[in-house]
């Protein structure tokens, strides 16, 4: 009963399906005609001898925060970088997948003197010949030779942008210029390319470690599309390499060129003037 009278003796009590009061002896109305926040904006909030032109300038059709976003702090920025951080380190682990400084203390780029033969490596040069061909999208070799190879050679513009993303392993290449006057004419295949160097394997069995800076090298690429070469199977057989056919040379500054080749590949490079050695 008590809460029965507290209601009949509430005077501020109003039916909420009564009608709305009137605004400026004006019904208010909630259809798309008359939608109710130009309506409002215009009425209440502008100050402005035009709130027409006011309101159309500065809120029609643009994104209004109604409140500030609170700000992440540096140093939750840190911890959740160190936590992701962890977190990938633990899913490498998880998966099996080494450091680098590991796999250097283990000696997984180290070859034994038996394994260090230039003959053995072809297999690898005749998978990169196949995925130039791929990439570049070259076109078959004619069955005439009296046509232009000129008509074969693809757009050099694109070309270059993806060979600077390319993966060399497997490429021939040449010093061509060097700091080094002890460098210049190495050439062999790329079997471990780093940050800094190029570990090729040449014709000699010799493995020799080229460093990229203050060093021009010479590769190419084939000029038609090329299918899987056949490997010899011993070192006394005929080698056949890119350079034994049609064939695109680039040369390749490793002043510009010190990424490593996963570090490339979602690099985006700018085109710079040739700097000389």
């Amino acid at each position: 009963m008590a809460f029965m009278s507290y209601r009949a003796a509430d005077s501020s009590h109003k039916d909420v399906y009564s009608d709305l009061p009137l605004i400026n002896n004006k019904r208010l109305k909630f259809d798309s005609a008359t939608p109710f926040i130009p309506d409002y904006v215009k009425g209440n909030v502008t100050r402005s001898a035009d709130p027409t032109q006011a309101y159309a300038s500065r809120v029609e059709g643009r994104q209004i925060l109604l409140d500030n976003p609170p700000r992440e702090s540096k140093a939750k920025k840190a911890r959740d970088e160190q936590r992701a951080k962890r977190a990938s380190e633990r899913a490498r682990r998880a998966a099996g997948a080494l450091s680098r400084q590991a796999g250097r203390q283990r000696g997984n780029w180290k070859l034994r003197k038996e394994e260090t033969k230039f003959h053995l490596f072809l297999p690898l040069h005749s998978l990169w010949l196949g995925y130039m061909t791929e990439l570049l999208s070259l076109s078959p070799q004619p069955k005439t030779t009296s046509s232009d190879p000129a008509a074969a050679m693809p757009s050099a513009a694109g070309m270059h942008a993806k060979l600077i993303k390319a993966d060399f392993h497997g490429a021939v290449i040449t010093v061509r210029q060097s700091k080094n006057p002890c460098l210049v004419g190495l050439s062999g295949i790329v079997i471990h390319e780093t940050e800094n160097a190029f570990k090729v394997i040449t014709a000699k069995d010799q493995l020799k470690l080229i460093p990229k800076q203050n060093s021009v090298f010479v590769f190419a690429v084939p000029l038609y599309a090329t299918s899987a070469l056949p490997a010899p199977p011993s070192a006394t057989d005929s080698a056949r390499t890119i350079l034994d056919m049609p064939h695109i040379e680039f040369e390749l500054y490793g002043n510009h060129f010190c990424f490593r080749a996963a570090e490339r590949a979602g690099r985006k490079f700018k085109h710079k003037e040739t700097i000389e050695l």
